[in-house]
């Protein structure tokens, strides 16, 4: 087959920074032996790298107080190796999750804020705050020194558009992930381990701060009923949905008041989401960037019919009503992509007990995306260096395996490896992890001009929650995809990150696995 016609079939590899590698003082301390890894990425034919740009660390010292000069030489350093940028705007804490080597928790100054309004933090139904991210009741609230939290975000957005400017005019800067929730991903912290929460349990509901419960009371009030509260019956962290009366099967969250509060906690997430990608939007227009949110793989309990753990980080996903594609739709206003984790997962390395499902979610959540006309990335949740997560990866990078003739019907838009290590770029580990990149390369040269981004075009018309949520039903079956890959990576298993037993991704469910998808703290997410 012609090169020029199997272009089509090569997805963009791009490989998770370490999450400290700007220092908790905002130094970059490790170009030396950043530069040496660089090298050896470059050698396997990756396309970029991904860093988390901390919040808490770059307007650290005060209100619009900005030091980038720590990532404007990270930054050169990876002008200097000819890769790629994807850049995250890191919004949430980093550490008190699995994988998190370093803490970086928000700004501080904002934090005070929280000591006489501490209801600007997430808030669980035993009062406990969680200071990973700040509630999304307080998006519009001028708490913070005259500002909202939505205008903090596009006042830090706009100013690393101004700094940056060098680098996005020479093409380095590609891609613009904007952070909406704990561990960088659109959801509710509702599996926190750092309040005892451990897989597989369903999580909690996030949703008592006053700022949120003000606006469910008067969302319960618009619709007639005023006595409405938030639900009672669904259990706490560590339970199963058996353990319910609302997530049991036939439960109270199929009954006319449960549906209402799923439908208002899934749909503030989906309007947070909106609302501040509109405003990246504007930072960005007209750069050749694309902008990128993360969601994330909540993929135990996926085989029981409340998809309780999905249900309590705002993903309303049932069996007769699509989570994703709402939000898929979304991001279509934007112009904007989807990335979503646990790639590497395969359901017979899943705990039977847990109902997991990881494969037939990333079917589901890839398929929304494509029904929605959006590029779609994934990350693997875990690090993995054996070749059957690679082959499950490559899976799902091309459902359907080469096309011949031209690009696949369905195939990544690119693939983001967590993360960058020694453990990676040495023996055996690096020898899958070249022939991975090759394979998913589909056996062609590194060609930076693959898939090449457009400027950025302004959001479209604003769609009302009704419209969006059009695209939750029907659900429709996923897009079928093979079993394995037509392009697998043969040879030795991985050392130091194989099959990975406990689905939570090791870690605890993944979860936060770094669920976050490596995303940058966080972890994550996924689990």
């Amino acid at each position: 087959m012609e090169a020029s016609a199997q272009q089509g079939n090569y997805v963009q590899v791009y490989v998770m920074l370490p999450l400290d590698i700007v220092s908790v003082n905002n130094r970059f301390e490790k170009g030396d032996e950043l530069r040496g890894q660089l090298k050896r990425l470059v050698e396997a034919g990756v396309d970029g790298v991904m860093v988390d740009v901390w919040w808490g660390l770059v307007e650290g010292k005060g209100p619009r107080v900005y030091d980038w000069s720590a990532y404007k030489q990270l930054f050169e350093l990876v002008h200097e190796a000819g890769l790629k940028l994807q850049a995250i705007m890191s919004f949430h804490q980093c550490g008190g999750n699995v994988g998190d080597v370093v803490n970086i928790p928000i700004p501080q100054w904002v934090r005070n804020v929280g000591v006489s309004d501490p209801d600007i933090f997430y808030t669980d139904q035993h009062g406990t705050r969680n200071i990973e991210y700040l509630t999304l009741g307080v998006d519009d609230q001028p708490l913070f020194h005259g500002r909202s939290a939505v205008q903090m975000y596009a006042d830090y957005m706009a100013s690393f558009r101004d700094n940056m400017k060098e680098f996005l005019d020479a093409g380095l800067i590609v891609d613009i992930e904007v952070g909406l929730g704990p561990a960088g991903e659109l959801r509710y912290p509702s599996y926190p381990q750092s309040h005892g929460w451990s897989f597989p349990g369903i999580g909690e509901f996030i949703c008592y701060d006053k700022y949120l419960q003000a606006d469910f009371k008067a969302a319960a009030a618009m619709v007639g009923h005023p006595e409405w509260e938030f639900p009672r019956d669904a259990g706490t962290y560590n339970d199963t949905p058996q353990r319910t009366r609302f997530f049991v099967d036939n439960g109270t969250y199929l009954t006319e008041q449960g549906r209402f509060f799923l439908a208002w906690y899934s749909n503030n997430l989906i309007k947070h989401g909106d609302k501040i990608l509109d405003e990246a939007n504007k930072v960005f227009l007209g750069h050749t960037v694309q902008l990128a949110i993360k969601i994330s793989g909540i993929h135990w309990w996926y085989k029981v019919p409340s998809h309780a753990a999905e249900v309590t980080a705002g993903y309303y996903n049932l069996h007769d009503r699509d989570g994703y594609r709402p939000i898929a739709r979304m991001l279509k206003r934007h112009h904007a992509s989807l990335n979503f984790t646990c790639a590497e997962m395969r359901d017979s390395e899943q705990s039977s007990q847990a109902m997991s499902a990881p494969e037939e979610l990333v079917q589901q959540v890839l398929s929304a995306g494509w029904r929605e006309g959006l590029n779609m990335a994934c990350e693997n949740a875990l690090p993995r260096y054996d070749p059957t997560a690679y082959n499950t990866i490559l899976r799902n990078a091309r459902p359907h395996g080469i096309n011949k003739s031209g690009p696949p019907e369905h195939k990544l838009f690119g693939f983001t490896y967590l993360r960058l290590s020694n453990q990676l770029v040495e023996g055996q580990n690096y020898v899958n992890f070249k022939t991975f990149v090759d394979r998913m390369h589909a056996n062609l040269p590194h060609d930076p001009c693959v898939d090449p981004v457009a400027p950025l075009q302004r959001s479209g018309p604003e769609l009302t929650i009704e419209m969006i949520l059009q695209a939750a039903q029907p659900k429709l079956e996923p897009f079928p995809f093979e079993e394995h890959t037509d392009l697998p990576v043969q040879g030795l298993g991985g050392i130091g990150g194989g099959e990975v037993e406990d689905p939570t991704g090791g870690m605890g469910g993944e979860v936060q696995q770094d669920p976050t998808g490596g995303m940058g703290g966080e972890l994550p997410p996924t689990v």
